[in-house]
């Protein structure tokens, strides 16, 4: 069990994991040295996975992010998991998700342009073994983007 103090550690750190240590203890009412303790227990037990930066795809860039929807032609066991171990070696993919419905599968791509796009569904998607049918839908704008899930709301 987390209690009321792990909850803020885990919120203020993935709202700003350069955060230091003493701003990070003072912010959560503890003395550096317990609160350093806490947040090594927390990445043990897998809480904190790991520590980012996040950067700009467009400075990057990557200007194309596409949505890509896969359909198998059969959903047996040694085709997802060629599927997915195909997938996990690209570096262009940022998520793929095994899904219900229509699709089997659902990836966020980002690319630098509409000829890397090509390359990637011609060169690479379609020629996965099992891979049945393709869809693409490009983001036009992205609305909304985050990375901080939303935690339990703590009473201090």
């Amino acid at each position: 069990m987390i209690d009321a103090i792990d909850w803020k550690i885990l919120d203020l750190l993935q709202k700003d994991a350069r955060i230091t240590n003493l701003e990070l203890s003072k912010a959560v009412g503890l003395s550096p040295s317990p609160c350093l303790t806490r947040v090594r227990a927390l990445e043990r037990r897998g809480y904190i996975s790991q520590y980012v930066s996040l950067l700009d795809s467009i400075k990057v860039g990557l200007k194309v992010s596409v949505f890509i929807n896969v359909a198998l032609e059969r959903q047996v066991e040694k085709a997802l998991e060629l599927f997915e171990q195909s997938i996990k070696e690209r570096s262009e993919v940022m998520e793929c998700y095994l899904m219900t419905g229509e699709s089997d599968y659902l990836l966020r791509v980002v690319v630098a342009d509409i000829q890397a796009l090509e390359d990637f569904i011609l060169n690479f998607l379609s020629k996965i073994p099992g891979v049945g049918n393709i869809k693409s839908s490009f983001a036009l704008k992205q609305v909304k983007y985050k990375t901080a899930l939303p935690l339990p709301e703590v009473k201090s």
